[in-house]
Formats: C-alpha cells, structure tokens, sequence
C-alpha cells in the first residue's frame, strides 16, 4: 500500500529536498508541500493524505498548532513531526496535540519509511535521538520504584493485564510481539489496548509510553531511581 505524503517546511530548500529524498523511496507518494501550518491544513483537506511531515517552526501557524487542527478536524491523517533538532522543546507540545511520530530533519530514507509504516500502523515513529530526548524528559522527575505488578496500586482502574500491556507497549513491542509474549491473540492484544487507551486517556502509544514513565510504571532501558 502506498502511503500518500503532504511535506509541509517554510524553508524551500529544506521543502525541495525532503520531497526529492521521498520521491525516491518505496511505497511513498507526494501528494503536496506547504510553507506554513495554514497551507498543511488546507491541503489535509484538499487531498486527504495518510500522513503529513510536518515542521515544528514555521509562520502564520506553527506546527503544534497545525498538528492540532489537523489531528481534531482530519482524524485520518496522521502527523510525523520534523525538527531541526531532537532538543527542540516543541516536542511535547505537538505530541499533547496529536503527533504520531518524531524526526529530525537529517533522518535518512529508511528512516522515514519506517516512520511513515510505524503511524500508519497504529504505533509511534520515533527517532532514535528525538525517542531518547522523550525518555529523558519524563524521567527527570523522581519516580517510585516498580514493586512487582501483583502488589503495585494500578493508577486509573487499570486491572493487572492492562498494566501488564502497557508496560510492554513502553518497551517498545508491537502488537503481534505483545500476543506472543503473553500467549494470547492480536484481537485481545488490541481490546486491552483500546481499554487502557480510554481509562489513562492517551491517545497513542507515544503518550501511553510516557504515561507508563510518568506513573511509575515502567522505566527506560538502563534507567534506576532511587
């Protein structure tokens, strides 16, 4: 299936070539280019694209800003976000308005591709610098320690399978890898998912691997609180 692509950059450089390097990559189609958030949003409209490569700094209407009005008024076009840098504090901003995915602007081809396939299957395409900038944010708190799941207090009425999910989805498996860890289907997989989905009221599973951060729930490779 080709993932049909709106590329949207005030810089024209940056614009011509992101569109050039996507016209040569597999199952990718271009289907427009805007120079601000403004025009992102009336071409979503115009042309109904899978997904939008969308700057963060843009003018007239930023990406954040685009990110939400897109994401609220065309639920069906999912939103990778581009940022010069992985520092860029604009991160959390367009991942609370609805972004599915995160690259820097010098991501390579196979890169993106992956972005792109990772949203348009329901999962977060992040970055390996922009995924440990977001792990560094939501640790810089201090967190409890996990007790075993069994004799943890579930935040939110989430029952121990849900949570047990959750923490799995933080580390990064996708559904058929959950099924096959936990020894049940993809269709059950999917239901806890959308119950844990509506109980935390994230959105994604970007913001649901934050909120398992942020509750104590899971925590980063390599990371221990004291």
């Amino acid at each position: 299936m080709t993932a049909r692509v709106v590329v949207a950059d005030d810089q024209s450089v940056v614009r011509e070539g992101i569109v050039m390097l996507l016209g040569l990559l597999p199952g990718i189609e271009v289907v427009g280019s805007a120079r601000d958030g403004e025009e992102a949003v009336a071409l979503v409209a115009e042309v109904a694209p899978d997904v939008v490569l969308m700057d963060l700094r843009m003018p007239r209407c930023d990406g954040v800003e685009a990110t939400r009005r897109i994401r609220t008024e065309y639920p069906n076009t999912q939103v990778v976000v581009l940022t010069t840098f992985a520092e860029d504090d604009s991160l959390f901003p367009a991942l609370e308005a609805g972004a599915r995915g995160y690259l820097t602007k010098d991501a390579g081809g196979d890169e993106i591709v992956r972005a792109i396939q990772a949203v348009l299957s329901g999962e977060a395409g992040l970055s390996p610098a922009v995924q440990r900038r977001l792990l560094e944010r939501v640790t810089t708190a201090p967190a409890p320690a996990c007790p075993p799941a069994g004799e943890q207090q579930l935040p939110d009425g989430l029952t121990p399978r849900e949570a047990e999910v959750l923490v799995l989805i933080a580390e990064g498996l996708s559904n058929p890898e959950i099924a096959r860890k936990l020894h049940i289907s993809q269709a059950t997989v999917k239901s806890h998912i959308n119950n844990l989905f509506a109980k935390t009221g994230v959105r994604d599973r970007a913001q649901a691997v934050r909120y398992a951060y942020v509750r104590g729930l899971a925590h980063p490779p390599g990371t221990s609180f004291t």
